[in-house]
């Protein structure tokens, strides 16, 4: 990629959106790009966090494993999407799998050479600082929903939520999902059971709440969903 292409790219992000053109300049001369195959990791849960990845293509699923192997996702990315969303500001190592889901061919950032920079940038560094404000905010509310909300409505609101970054708008009541997902993905996301994702379904099927095109993609009345809640 080109440095142009990688501007364009980088500019699509929240992180770097508001920047101007001199601003994101220096950036761009620490980005590198790469295209990963499908199957393979981009980095282990506990290797030393070293890189900010930004997707330009592809789909990354980002998961956890526990003490006996248990995989619980946390979420799965597309285009327009960076990960991980604190790596810039935390030592360490990851906090999770990264594996590509379908080809990809991500942007990243070391992140000990961005650091230097945003010393040297105060300006920028407060900018970023406030896009990073909304991710938290985000965070916040997914753990707020586990809380505050039994199963069922956990996975109706992981529905709206997932739609949001991987659907689109297919008539005027509904949306459709543009990735497909399994009930055992579904259920890694919320940390509950196959089962229990495939009865809420069913249910939501029943209630013609949801629906499912030839290809086996959700359909969701959106509105519809929200009222359940409520």
């Amino acid at each position: 990629m080109n440095v142009e292409s990688i501007q364009a790219l980088l500019q699509r992000f929240s992180l770097f959106k508001d920047l101007t053109n001199a601003e994101i300049e220096p950036i761009l001369d620490l980005a590198k790009n790469r295209l990963y195959r499908q199957g393979t990791h981009i980095f282990m849960q506990d290797d030393p966090l070293t890189n900010v990845y930004f997707i330009h293509q592809g789909q990354i699923k980002i998961y956890r494993t526990d003490m006996q192997g248990k995989e619980q996702i946390v979420n799965v990315l597309g285009e327009g999407e960076m990960f991980p969303h604190m790596g810039f500001f935390r030592k360490g190592t990851y906090p999770a799998h990264a594996e590509v889901l379908e080809d990809a061919i991500l942007i990243y950032i070391p992140i000990h050479l961005f650091e230097e920079f945003l010393k040297t940038n105060p300006e920028i560094c407060v900018k970023i600082f406030r896009i990073l404000g909304d991710k938290i905010v985000d965070l916040q509310n997914r753990l707020e929903e586990k809380m505050l909300h039994n199963t069922y409505e956990q996975i109706i609101l992981l529905l709206i939520r997932l739609v949001k970054s991987h659907g689109k708008k297919f008539d005027d009541d509904h949306y459709i999902f543009t990735t497909q997902f399994t009930n055992r993905d579904l259920a890694n996301m919320i940390g509950s059971s196959r089962e229990t994702v495939s009865r809420t379904l069913t249910s939501l099927k029943k209630s013609k709440l949801i629906s499912s095109d030839p290809t086996g993609n959700i359909i969701l009345n959106i509105d519809k969903l929200k009222d359940e809640l409520f």
